[in-house]
């Protein structure tokens, strides 16, 4: 008896471990239209207490699942009306749990292109081939000439043959049993194969490590697939699936004994046995192989696309929580030499106070008057930070910066080097362009800088991620699937961190959940037109604004000393009974439960409860009433960049200094030192213990002591390390250039001890490596010198 089909939900909740209950009403807020940061955040009782983790898986699998059933309609219908669907083939089509699945099983019945499968058929020759594989007894020669066919031009028992050869090899191919079978077998066994294309290898020198590569197709990483792959796009490397030398060359082969297997066949000196091996033989070069080879690669590519889309969104996600430096007077420096440095000051809202142009550097060397300019301007306007882009420059302007806060110690001013990529791309866009129409492009990237100390989620959330620079071959990947994630990424963390309704920009309010541009358009018009928002029910009278978007927004958009206090915090407005009852049965204010620590931590929220609000909500509203609005982000903090080091040259082996790290990859971090120039960490000496995954100790945005191993002047790469107590080895270099043979002491140890057959850690690029380190190098320094 055929096991009953599981639903959507139970798939769903056996992924994400949780209860089948717990993801039906998921699904059905998620109809209705409520987003994940709004469920996340409160409906927990609806939800058994889902994070948004698993929340955006399940909204991931609930689109994938909902396109397979769709999909699966769509074949059985065909099929059915084809008038082919057997009971057996319903039964294994409405099991199939993957889109591949499917379209294995209904690959027989899909319409295509007249075969010549198709064409031997209509020349009679089916019963040929059924009779001659049903009994290898038969005469191959004999039996064919009896279906001799002039009007379909069959006139010999060879083309009888071929003809039935052709349907066979159809049939056989066409097993959907036999492609998940060959297809797990191949994936678990086969080898990715890549060659220098002929006459290429000038052209492909970045890629010289994969002139003659081969490694397991399943254990490649992601970052080498997508290299290999664009290697491939660019034409100068030939990149193939292959099988060890030693399976290649077995007899019988083993993809051909796997489709004699599928038929229920083996050569036994039969008369048409040497035909039918022969037809197994092409089934699988002729039909399979290319089949398979596309397909394996198609899914290497589509897991190795997946994982780098992971790491950009954990990297965006980093640089998008960083610690805000607050909201205070900032002047803003986009250093250059030729052109000067740009500069602005923008007041605590970000707002624009001023702007011009210093030429403290090369050729005007004016280092005085730019010092007396800029010091005006601080004292005119109160400035307490200093934000400095990293580009070109920035070492020289730095020191200007640090000479400024030595002429006007009242000011207690403070300077950061900021990570100024993507400043251009705002800078030329549409929105800059409204909000400074008037200003030049060069003086808006300043404008940027300055802002994106103050808070970078706010500033960054204005450009495109892609801009950004924190992933890796971005433009390698689904553009359709790299959105979405990191689309995903930027809701979670405006949510996460809510905004000032008074003081949000359009883009910043756009990302709250249940808002679009189109909303948060109009209610920075509104705020302009009527003054600020003295609550949050005065949202409700901003155009298309409803109640079921008010219901997703509200808890998210915060009110500073407005109306009601508890419009400032995260306490959504659905809840403020919850708050009302608590104060009430206390004989207090509202106002005054507010930031009352002691008192609020004696409460026990099931005290508070309703059937409405259970113990997760009414606890989350304690946790908040202690600290209203508070920030998730940390506390913020600046690398002090060593003086006298500030440029490639001034590096030295076994120099400690301190970093940001600016982008974090599979196989290390880069870290800026202050010298226009990265140094990559390799993951090999992240730590002082085996590092499976960067991610597990670095993100974009931390600080970090590293110890410089070697620098490369010709090629501008430079190799640190943070294990700070290993000796530096001069001239040796165990990031961008070296393999497993200069690994750090401790790799070595665990390559020893490794057990024959396991994966070494992964190498220090070279060649197809070294393409994507400079790549990233070069990418940073374009930015730069914008």
């Amino acid at each position: 008896m055929s096991q009953p089909r599981r639903s959507i939900e139970a798939i769903i909740a056996d992924e994400i471990q949780c209860r089948e209950e717990q993801v039906r009403a998921t699904v059905a807020l998620l109809d209705e239209g409520a987003t994940v940061p709004f469920i996340a955040r409160y409906r927990k009782e609806v939800t058994g207490g889902l994070d948004d983790t698993q929340l955006r898986m399940l909204e991931e699998r609930l689109r994938y699942l909902r396109e397979l059933e769709e999909r699966r309609e769509a074949v059985l219908k065909s099929i059915q009306e084809q008038g082919k669907l057997t009971p057996e083939l319903e039964a294994d089509i409405l099991a199939a749990d993957s889109k591949t699945r499917l379209e294995d099983l209904y690959l027989p019945y899909k319409p295509k292109r007249r075969t010549k499968a198709q064409i031997a058929r209509e020349a009679g020759l089916e019963p040929l081939a059924d009779a001659l594989l049903g009994d290898p007894t038969l005469d191959p020669e004999a039996t064919a000439q009896q279906y001799l066919n002039a009007e379909h031009k069959i006139e010999t028992a060879k083309d009888a043959l071929d003809g039935a050869k052709q349907i066979l090899m159809e049939r056989f191919a066409e097993n959907a049993d036999l492609l998940t079978r060959m297809r797990t077998w191949l994936w678990e066994h086969a080898l990715i194969r890549a060659q220098v294309a002929e006459g290429k290898a000038e052209e492909a020198s970045k890629f010289r490590d994969y002139f003659d590569h081969a490694e397991p197709l399943a254990k490649t990483p992601s970052h080498r697939a997508l290299a290999l792959f664009r290697g491939r796009k660019e034409g100068v490397l030939r990149v193939a699936m292959a099988l060890p030398e030693e399976l290649e060359n077995a007899q019988p082969h083993p993809c051909e004994a796997m489709v004699a297997h599928s038929i229920g066949w083996a050569h036994q000196r039969r008369a048409a046995d040497d035909w039918l091996q022969e037809t197994v033989r092409w089934t699988w070069r002729v039909k399979l192989a290319v089949h398979m080879e596309t397909e394996l690669l198609g899914r290497l590519r589509e897991l190795a696309e997946a994982d780098a889309i992971t790491v950009f969104a954990r990297n965006l996600k980093a640089l998008l929580m960083a610690p805000p430096a607050g909201m205070r007077a900032t002047l803003g420096l986009d250093p250059g030499l030729r052109t000067g440095v740009k500069a602005v000051v923008v007041d605590h809202t970000g707002k624009l106070l001023a702007h011009t142009t210093v030429f403290p550097h090369a050729p005007q060397k004016r280092w005085d008057a730019s010092l007396a300019e800029l010091g005006a301007l601080c004292q005119q306007h109160g400035v307490e930070l200093i934000a400095i882009g990293n580009g070109t420059a920035s070492r020289e302007t730095d020191k200007l910066a640090g000479e400024l806060l030595r002429k006007l110690p009242a000011l207690r001013m403070q300077k950061i080097v900021v990570n100024e990529s993507g400043a251009s791309v705002y800078s030329a866009s549409e929105l800059a362009a409204r909000e400074f129409p008037e200003l030049d492009v060069s003086y808006r990237g300043a404008v940027s800088i300055a802002r994106r100390l103050q808070d970078p989620l706010a500033e960054l959330v204005k450009i495109d991620p892609g801009s950004i620079g924190v992933g890796q071959y971005q433009h390698d990947v689904s553009q359709v699937q790299l959105a979405r994630s990191l689309d995903a990424v930027v809701e979670d963390c405006v949510n996460g961190v809510g905004v000032d309704v008074n003081t949000a920009s359009a883009p910043l309010l756009a990302r709250i959940a249940g808002l679009n541009g189109t909303l948060a358009s109009n209610i920075v018009a509104f705020r302009e037109q009527h003054g600020a928002f003295g609550s949050r029910k005065a949202l409700m009278e901003v155009p298309r604004l409803g109640e079921k978007t008010f219901e997703q927004a509200a808890g998210f958009l915060r009110i500073m000393r407005g109306d009601n206090p508890l419009d400032g915090s995260a306490v959504h407005p659905e809840a403020y009974v919850v708050v009302e009852r608590i104060a009430a049965k206390h004989g207090r204010r509202v106002d005054d439960l507010i930031g009352d620590a002691a008192f609020l931590r004696r409460l026990n929220p099931a005290d508070y409860t309703c059937e409405r609000f259970g113990v997760p909500t009414v606890r989350d509203i304690l946790g908040e009433l202690e600290k209203p609005g508070r920030d998730p982000r940390p506390e913020f903090r600046a690398a002090e960049f060593r003086e006298g080091v500030e440029d490639l040259k001034d590096l030295k082996p076994g120099m400690v200094l301190e970093g940001t790290v600016t982008n974090v990859t599979n196989f290390g971090a880069f870290v800026d030192i202050g010298v226009h120039q990265d140094g990559l960490v390799h993951i090999s000496a992240l730590a002082d213990r085996f590092v499976k995954d960067p991610h597990e100790v670095v993100a974009p945005g931390d600080i970090v002591k590293v110890k410089v191993l070697e620098v490369d002047l010709a090629r501008k790469r430079i190799a640190l390390t943070r294990r700070l107590e290993e000796p530096a080895e001069p001239g040796t270099s165990r990031g961008p250039a070296n393999r497993d043979a200069k690994a750090p002491r401790g790799d070595r140890n665990k390559a020893a001890q490794r057990r024959p057959g396991k994966p070494k850690p992964e190498a220090a690029p070279t060649g197809g490596m070294a393409a994507l380190f400079a790549e990233a190098q070069q990418a940073a320094q374009r930015k730069r010198q914008r």
